[in-house]
């Protein structure tokens, strides 16, 4: 998918109060933008680091400015990751369109955003006249402390880990269920569940793949002016 353009590069100052990033511009203009992360952001929040951020001019808008990408911390700082976690969704759902996921080809309908469960939304639903009811879930994923380890979460997820619950309840109803984790850089190719930092979600995973949920995780190729999903890296239980 398109990033939302234009976009300026420039060095982040701080990230505070989550939705807010302090940036100053190439240019040297000062902006704040929207930071569109509720999580830790763990290596892409470090003051200095440099990032890409997106302006709308629409009137509407408190913040014209909204953080997309940021510069990977490194040896070299130039691999790209995705951080605005509105985008996974909508670069699932095209994925979805084109084919690009093989495991999730074949079904006649795609629908966003369905109830399911005692107080969920599954991200999506896909149904087709021949086959069980697909429930699937999908996660972004910035972090990764050791490239080429990517892991999730940078905190704690406790509405993610009742996803897996929900999730593996359908699998007992029959129907199929998936966990995608979709990783916003191109420099890693494995994934593992962050069990220092979140033991729950990295057990409540381990209980949901073994009830029959399946896990998938697709890295995505990075660039200033597009984003998408690439290709499948392994999952490290």
């Amino acid at each position: 998918m398109l990033l939302p353009q234009p976009m300026a590069h420039g060095v982040i100052v701080q990230r505070y109060k989550r939705f807010f990033c302090d940036l100053v511009l190439d240019d040297g203009r000062e902006v704040t933008a929207h930071c569109p992360n509720s999580g830790a952001m763990l290596g892409v929040n470090l003051p200095g680091q440099g990032a890409w951020a997106s302006f709308s001019d629409d009137p509407k808008r408190k913040l014209a400015w909204t953080l997309q990408v940021v510069e990977a911390a490194g040896p070299d700082g130039k691999g790209l990751v995705g951080v605005n976690t509105h985008l996974p969704n909508k670069l699932v759902a095209e994925a979805l369109v084109g084919g690009v996921i093989p495991e999730l080809t074949g079904y006649a309908s795609i629908r966003p955003e369905v109830k399911y469960a005692a107080a969920s939304r599954v991200d999506f639903l896909l149904t087709d006249p021949d086959r069980p009811p697909c429930w699937l879930e999908v996660k972004n994923v910035h972090l990764s402390r050791t490239p080429p380890l990517a892991e999730f979460p940078d905190c704690k997820a406790a509405r993610s880990t009742r996803h897996l619950e929900d999730l593996a309840a359908q699998v007992r109803e029959g129907h199929r269920a998936v966990a995608l984790f979709v990783v916003q850089r191109e420099d890693c190719d494995r994934f593992k569940a962050c069990a220092d930092l979140d033991p729950a979600f990295a057990a409540g995973l381990e209980r949901a793949a073994d009830a029959g949920v399946e896990v998938l995780v697709y890295r995505c190729a990075m660039a200033t002016g597009e984003i998408r999903i690439a290709d499948r890296i392994a999952w490290s239980r």
